[in-house]
């Protein structure tokens, strides 16, 4: 009998083991946050299914239907961190965001946000397209150097100028840092999620795809119905007016609050 009650010694956790078990629901629970919405969730639910399959194939001794899924799981690691090379690098790049360091908001920047918010207003009712991508912690060179440098302080004109119908740089995308626009004529990822409306273009589908990988702000103008719309987090709220459009600004400025309501991607 005594010996039974010492095998059952790690039955009695301590405060290390609950330390530890709150340590990784948290994780899984910011994981599972991550991939909400995505492919990954999908992906994750035929995964638990297979491994059902193989708990089921052992408790009946399936030998063939086991033998396969033993195949299958082993070179499964690999396989993951192919297909979910995106989701993996969005998941990292936030987990390497600090906001310890958003410390000081100044008036160059309320007054670049008046002139982004103007010229994006400007855009939508001349209804000329448009897509603005504003970054944040996370870098976004690789897709700065797939377009023409500026090197220029926001304004109005100047983003009017480059997403004019007679402009070579209209097509690609703005990506602006900080006060300045850095690149024009910028090729953003598409999303590969599915979406729910149709009628989105390219330009949203883009958008939508930047902002899955990075933790920017992309605004979109549509040239058919002159909506702004705006994806954040690998979420897109369209009909988006000036003031909600201020709110997800003040998110891109150091002194941003990352607490904003969000809607789900459309």
């Amino acid at each position: 009998m005594g010996g039974l009650i010492q095998q059952l010694q790690f039955l009695q956790p301590g405060w290390g083991d609950l330390i530890e078990i709150l340590l990784v629901s948290f994780l899984v629970y910011r994981l599972l946050l991550l991939i909400q919405e995505t492919r990954a969730m999908q992906m994750l639910v035929g995964v638990l299914l297979l491994g059902a399959m193989y708990l089921f194939s052992v408790l009946v001794d399936f030998r063939l239907i086991r033998t396969l899924l033993e195949a299958l799981l082993r070179y499964g690691a690999i396989a993951a961190l192919v297909v979910f090379q995106p989701e993996l690098r969005a998941a990292l790049a936030r987990l390497g965001q600090s906001r310890i360091i958003r410390l000081l908001g100044s008036a160059k920047e309320e007054r670049t946000r008046d002139q982004l918010i103007e010229g994006i207003e400007q855009l939508a009712h001349a209804r000329v397209g448009a897509i603005v991508a504003i970054q944040r912690d996370v870098g976004l060179k690789e897709y700065a150097q797939t377009g023409s440098v500026v090197g220029a302080q926001v304004s109005p004109d100047l983003l009017t100028t480059i997403f004019s119908h007679g402009s070579p740089l209209h097509d690609g995308a703005v990506i602006v840092v900080g006060d300045m626009i850095q690149t024009a004529g910028a090729i953003l990822p598409l999303s590969q999620n599915p979406v729910k409306d149709r009628s989105l273009g390219t330009r949203h589908r883009a958008a939508i795809g930047l902002s899955e990988e990075t933790d920017a702000i992309v605004v979109v103008v549509s040239e058919e119905t002159a909506r702004i719309s705006v994806a954040y987090r690998g979420r897109l709220e369209m009909g988006v007016d000036g003031d909600r459009l201020r709110e997800y600004l003040e998110v891109a400025s150091p002194a941003g609050k990352s607490s904003m309501r969000l809607v789900p991607a459309v």
